[in-house]
């Protein structure tokens, strides 16, 4: 069965990893990840509605996914998820400052 969300990451570290949530061509989130000893801390922040039942299957494919494949169910402690809604409104780098018009019309790339 294929996924009705797309994950790309961003970003790897030893300990953590950010991913952008695609439905679609339709970016709808984000989602950082960070691997504590025997429990998995998550913060997604939705960009757009998305029902209950939506948001449960996302959060089962993000588990499926990326967390048990870092630490399976029955080795881990507890997978905690913090869910928000909210919108990029801009962006910083060290190098440039404030980035004015952000690309509106992103695309996922195929991993």
């Amino acid at each position: 069965m294929d996924n009705r969300f797309k994950l790309t990451r961003l970003v790897r570290t030893t300990s953590s990893e950010i991913y952008l949530i695609w439905e679609t061509d339709k970016r709808v989130g984000q989602v950082d990840i960070h691997f504590a000893q025997d429990t998995i801390h998550a913060t997604i922040v939705f960009e757009s509605d998305l029902t209950v039942t939506d948001e449960e299957e996302l959060l089962a494919q993000i588990d499926d996914d990326i967390v048990s494949s870092y630490m399976p169910r029955f080795e881990r402690e507890d997978f905690v998820a913090h869910v928000f809604r909210g919108e990029e409104i801009s962006r910083y780098t060290d190098c440039s400052g404030a980035i004015d018009e952000m690309d509106g019309d992103e695309s996922p790339s195929e991993d």
